[in-house]
């Protein structure tokens, strides 16, 4: 990807490179973090060389993703499924790192992204989906200004047992007014 680099006061979102590939292997596969993302603790697996690999090349072919970066690689954030005719994308972001979490660096990279779609890519809304336990990412997408829009049904099938996804949007409008 050879998108721009978004600077925020504490974290930096910029373009993956090769050198990110040992930072990566690094993170390995945290548990806890997994099972927020909707995985199975059956599906968990550390993290290999290959499994790296794959992530890298994810991000580096992907038009609208990013590594978030404080002093360290903390994880990833993207734009999916972006439709142009209709002005609209998914919000996807992963803190990686264990230590990087409830330090407000999600919101801070959330809130980076979103005046990037909203202001250079024009788009109209951003929504995401989430599972219902993961409480945190819930928090700090509702303090970024997304509303909970709906609930997908018993739709996560984690650890045996079906969970809930909570839908949630922003529309750019609604960023704009709570902008300073």
């Amino acid at each position: 990807m050879d998108g721009p680099t978004l600077r925020g006061r504490r974290v930096l979102l910029r373009p993956a490179s090769a050198g990110d590939l040992d930072a990566r292997l690094s993170l390995g596969t945290d548990p806890d973090i997994h099972r927020m993302f909707g995985g199975s603790h059956s599906q968990l697996a550390p993290l290999t060389s290959q499994g790296a690999e794959h992530w890298l090349r994810g991000l580096l072919s992907h038009p609208h993703a990013w590594v978030i970066e404080t002093d360290r690689l903390i994880g990833e954030i993207r734009l999916d499924r972006l439709e142009p005719v209709d002005r609209r994308a998914n919000l996807a972001i992963g803190i990686l790192d264990p230590a990087a979490l409830g330090r407000g660096y999600g919101p801070e990279a959330i809130n980076l992204l979103l005046a990037h779609a909203f202001n250079s890519l024009g788009l109209h809304r951003v929504g995401l989906r989430v599972v219902a336990y993961n409480e945190r990412a819930i928090r700090a997408y509702a303090k970024c200004g997304f509303v909970v829009e709906g609930c997908e049904r018993e739709a996560a099938l984690v650890d045996g047992v079906f969970h809930d996804d909570i839908l949630m949007g922003i529309l750019a409008a609604e960023f704009a007014s709570s902008q300073p």
